[in-house]
């Protein structure tokens, strides 16, 4: 008995399908490939950077200067997250420059590690991100990812020697303007490089007391909260460089505050529960001054000119 013999759309499905099939097997090995390298990368990664990355979380339990840097890593993925499908939509363009900034990275991490320096050992870091996206990805992934990326330096503690230049002027502009209110407000005040004689007690602006803490936190936070809450990009620069003065200005104001709690209350508040209260209390007030910034940004861009009048 014959069978019937198969048409010629018939033959060009058959076709198709075995095609079809020929085909996914090879692309699932390509994409499960992938993985694996990637997987690989991220364990070599890991290997070369484990006891950095300890270290560094580390201080950032420890040293309250630094302890914002757990929210910069934790708000650049989400910004990555944020924006996955653009990103996704990036086209890749490979780049065999990635591969001089993964050898100058790793030329870093060499460096930092012989010499003990623990700000080298940590921007290596970042430079073999920048390196890897350039490689992989090509320069357009990395504009793309330029602001997370970037972000990442304010979770690497300052070096000691520049934040010993930056403390001591801020301990000094303090104790200035501590030097300059009190007396307005009726408090005699004699002051010693760094040190403010009261008919009280005598108080010291220490390096805890400079404002560096409140200063690199809210640098941190005003870029955040600007990224959040602003769409143009000036607006966002314009908050985060007017973080600094407010931090500077407000760190004043405690000290000024201290100074009359000690004169006209109990100089026994100059340290403990009230001292460190205080602390919390200025740096709410440096986040409500940076909010009324941001409204009075506002209010500019709802500014307008008066519509044109067409001569009848």
């Amino acid at each position: 008995m014959l069978g019937s013999i198969p048409s010629h759309s018939d033959s060009v499905i058959y076709q198709a399908q075995t095609v079809s099939l020929a085909v996914r097997p090879r692309h699932f090995d390509v994409n499960r490939h992938s993985r694996w390298q990637a997987m690989l990368l991220a364990l070599m990664v890991g290997w070369l950077y484990w006891s950095i990355l300890f270290h560094l979380a580390k201080q950032w339990s420890n040293d309250a200067n630094f302890s914002h840097g757990f929210f910069v890593p934790a708000f650049s993925l989400f910004v990555l997250w944020q924006h996955r499908v653009a990103l996704a939509q990036v086209p890749r363009q490979a780049s065999s420059w990635g591969l001089l900034v993964v050898a100058f990275a790793l030329c870093v991490l060499v460096v930092g590690v012989l010499g003990a320096e623990l700000f080298l050992s940590r921007i290596s870091l970042l430079l073999l991100i920048a390196g890897l996206v350039i490689f992989f990805r090509g320069w357009n992934m990395f504009r793309a990812v330029l602001f997370p990326w970037a972000f990442l330096i304010l979770m690497i503690p300052i070096p000691a020697i520049i934040f010993s230049e930056i403390t001591f002027p801020l301990q000094m502009l303090a104790s200035k303007v501590a030097a300059l209110l009190l007396p307005i407000a009726g408090v005699p005040v004699l002051r010693e490089g760094n040190v403010i004689h009261l008919p009280a007690m005598t108080l010291e602006v220490a390096e805890a007391c400079s404002g560096v803490r409140s200063l690199l936190s809210l640098v941190t936070l005003a870029i955040i909260y600007g990224y959040l809450a602003e769409t143009r990009r000036w607006a966002r620069i314009v908050l985060a460089i007017a973080a600094i003065p407010i931090a500077v200005a407000a760190n004043s104001l405690r000290i000024v505050i201290t100074g009359l709690l000690v004169q006209y209350w109990d100089p026994g508040k100059a340290e403990g529960f009230f001292h460190t209260f205080s602390g919390w209390l200025v740096f709410v007030a440096s986040l409500t001054m940076l909010f009324l910034l941001h409204r009075l940004v506002r209010m500019s861009r709802r500014q307008q000119w008066p519509p044109n009048r067409e001569m009848n």
